[in-house]
């Protein structure tokens, strides 16, 4: 049975069809609901590490997703901004390391090579998780 609820999101499109159908299930379940976002680091090998959003973004991120957790009714919702490299190990090991139980994200419409090229970070976290993971589209 879920206890806690993970939801990833970048803000995009996509990635709102996971916050609605978290707020959703963690209204209906009357669980804590987490809003996370991961703000992805490049470089730093031999320069900077440059973080891929701003702060002003990140906000806007979590607030958008936790006002739309608290029209739900979710009684507990928590905004968590994470810094890594890769946002799926980022996000499995919050969920893991905080007792979360379920974690929802979004996917993109990737096919083909996109798919290989990119990769996909919800595919990833399926793939890593220690929990129940269930992809929005």
């Amino acid at each position: 049975m879920t206890k806690k609820i993970l939801c990833a999101t970048d803000g995009t499109s996509h990635s709102q069809h996971a916050v609605e159908l978290a707020a959703t299930l963690a209204s209906k379940l009357d669980v804590p609901l987490a809003i996370c976002t991961v703000n992805v680091g490049r470089g730093g090998a031999r320069g900077p590490l440059i973080y891929s959003l701003d702060d002003a973004e990140i906000r806007r991120i979590l607030d958008g997703a936790a006002a739309v957790a608290k029209a739900a009714k979710v009684k507990t919702v928590e905004e968590v901004s994470l810094k890594a490299r890769e946002a799926a190990v980022a996000i499995v090991m919050y969920a893991e390391e905080n007792g979360y139980d379920h974690i929802i994200t979004g996917t993109g419409d990737k096919h083909g090579v996109s798919r290989l090229v990119l990769g996909s970070v919800a595919a990833d976290v399926a793939s890593r998780a220690h929990c129940t993971v269930t992809v929005a589209r």
